[in-house]
């Protein structure tokens, strides 16, 4: 039995019929689930009234009254932040579409297998311990920022965009020490659009996002890789709208198999449409799959479900000093071992210490980025 199994998880079973009500909680219950039962909709959305005590909602679809697709919608018009698992006895492509589109983690054929329920159960619950750890560290480590000026961003955009260049920082291995990647950062040459963040928030005021975007995926395609290296590219999340992106004959497409798209949790992605469809269409092209910035962000629970990210990237908010500081280490400590169970790998940003460098690794950090093991470079050519 895993750890989150042995810890258990609250689930909302909600089914019309009494037998199958009590087998699924028998089965849950065994398992070391903590379950409470309703017999339709209506009484579901009363429990989750007070839905912080659940983990996780396994709803039929057929039912009277609300059935299982009202419900999740409903779950979704409150802002109810909580994984839903969808079962039926009569499966229609409809309403496996439907399902989809209201954001369902799973959709299971009744009758349903114990240890399919079981597997949907605690995926689910890791995905619900992530979502609050992000909203707990988010809270510990947020912090306020002056109003941006806009001022002068007409003339020096376009200089700016034509100015731009990539350096790159290398990703290391924390139990051997190897590079494992390199990560492109861009720079332009225009007074006030040097960095990234100004120069995202331009081109968002100017409605000019994709502009940013494409150009820094066209000079990402020549970059010269090592034998076995990676190489990580950031996009903002209007990226994932532009249909260039999903082009197989794009520049960084051609390549796509040596490279790790970094989808920032510092931008929201509710209002991006099929979500988990773009995702599949990058990872059809050969691309993997990260979040940046963890921890510094506020990306639903639903948009990391279906991000289903390979790689997570922890804000270095949360390692600077955390060799110092235990409650940086819990959140920690907690993110690894949640990652480890569902095989995706913890990257600690802004490594600067050998104090942070020793923390992370003894706290199960996969890969290390940081002024420590390496300062950002010139990239060289292919």
């Amino acid at each position: 039995m895993t750890d989150a199994a042995a810890a258990g998880a609250a689930v909302l079973l909600v089914d019309d019929d009494e037998d199958v009500l009590f087998t699924l909680e028998a089965v849950l219950s065994e398992a070391g689930h903590r379950v409470e039962s309703a017999r339709d909709g209506h009484e579901a959305t009363v429990r989750l009234q007070d839905a912080d005590r659940f983990d996780v909602i396994v709803s039929d679809i057929g039912m009277p009254g609300m059935d299982g697709l009202q419900l999740l919608q409903e779950v979704r018009a409150r802002g109810v932040d909580l994984p839903v698992i969808l079962m039926t006895g009569g499966p229609g492509i409809d309403t496996a579409i439907k399902a989809v589109e209201l954001g369902a983690l799973r959709y299971l054929l009744k009758p349903v297998e114990s240890s399919a329920l079981r597997g949907a159960v605690e995926t689910a619950a890791r995905l619900t311990r992530i979502g609050r750890w992000r909203r707990e560290a988010h809270e510990y480590m947020s912090r306020g920022g002056p109003a941006e000026d806009g001022s002068q961003l007409g003339r020096s955009f376009d200089a700016a965009l034509g100015s731009l260049t990539l350096i790159g920082q290398p990703l290391f291995r924390a139990a051997s020490g190897e590079q494992a990647a390199l990560e492109v950062l861009v720079r332009s040459g225009a007074p006030g659009l040097e960095g990234p963040g100004a120069l995202f928030a331009a081109g968002e005021r100017l409605g000019r996002l994709q502009d940013v975007g494409r150009a820094i995926r066209a000079l990402a395609a020549d970059v010269a890789l090592p034998e076995g290296v990676l190489l990580f590219v950031n996009i903002h999340a209007a990226d994932l709208l532009d249909e260039q992106l999903y082009d197989a004959a794009a520049p960084l497409a051609r390549r796509a198999g040596q490279v790790v798209i970094e989808v920032t949790e510092r931008a929201s992605l509710e209002r991006i449409s099929d979500l988990r469809g773009r995702i599949g269409r990058l990872r059809a092209l050969g691309y993997r799959i990260a979040v940046d910035d963890l921890g510094a962000g506020y990306a639903g629970l639903t948009s990391f479900a279906a991000l289903e990210p390979d790689v997570v990237k922890l804000d270095m908010s949360i390692v600077r000093g955390i060799d110092a500081d235990a409650m940086k280490a819990r959140l920690v400590r907690s993110m690894t071992g949640l990652c480890r169970e569902l095989g995706i790998q913890v990257v600690a940003e802004g490594v600067e210490t050998a104090g942070e460098r020793d923390e992370v690794t003894r706290l199960g950090c996969d890969l290390i980025q940081g002024f420590l093991l390496g300062r950002p470079q010139p990239l060289p050519r292919s």
